[in-house]
């Protein structure tokens, strides 16, 4: 059995540093040019304007955590901008690409789906301030799931009651973690998993990292049987 962690680096990190030297450049030229040179005046401003576009990608690029998933022995961890949150095997029940349904067709989105046996582990773990990155993150998937269901009182009960406490398997949670956790249960009742991991900027096609992920999961399962 393979137990060398395996880690997944991201392709959004690609021409940070350059796109951020370039930013700074432009903005510096375009400062210049608009201190000394009055007459350049729409050249100066393009070079401003794409320079703060550039810097801004730039940095934006450069806190991305350059590894977004390590798989061990233990389970996965994913790696976001705002902290990690690891998940064990154990409590996976399910891995899968998210798929929904228009009309008569499934369309697939590029996220890989988690579902869990149990979200108690996963709100111990989680920090705050990673909790409110991925509640914002989340906003197009709850469109997505509220898209999904024909019935907009379900919606209406899940807004009265996200900011009230969340008790789940006898454990009381308040704040940003009951808020998380009900939207956790919310997406997992309507798209059918409580975590979601972005795939769009992995150099894995999503198939792929899929049956990467359920093949090592199956090999640490049998190995601690």
């Amino acid at each position: 059995m393979n137990n060398d962690p395996v880690e997944i680096r991201t392709l959004s990190k690609r021409n940070a540093l350059t796109l951020t030297l370039t930013g700074s450049v432009l903005l510096l030229v375009g400062l210049c040019l608009f201190v000394g040179w009055r007459e350049l005046f729409v050249i100066a401003f393009m070079c401003f304007f794409g320079g703060a576009i550039a810097l801004v990608l730039g940095v934006a690029k450069q806190v991305e955590p350059e590894v977004v998933l390590r798989l061990d022995a233990q389970g996965l961890v994913f790696f976001h901008r705002r902290g990690q949150l690891q998940v064990e095997w154990q409590n996976i029940q399910r891995l899968d690409l998210l798929r929904v349904q228009r009309g008569i067709d499934w369309l697939t989105l590029p996220y890989l789906g988690i579902k869990l046996k149990a979200i108690n582990p996963v709100l111990d773990g989680i920090s705050p301030r990673l909790a409110t990155g991925l509640l914002a993150e989340q906003r197009s998937l709850m469109i997505t799931a509220v898209a999904n269901d024909d019935e907009l009182q379900s919606l209406e009960h899940y807004l009265s009651a996200e900011f009230e406490p969340l008790v789940v398997n006898g454990d009381r949670y308040r704040g940003l973690l009951a808020m998380f956790g009900r939207r956790c249960l919310m997406l997992d009742k309507y798209l059918g998993f409580h975590l979601y991991i972005p795939v769009d900027f992995l150099p894995l096609a999503p198939e792929q990292l899929l049956r990467q992920l359920r093949e090592y999961r199956q090999q640490q399962l049998r190995g601690n049987d």
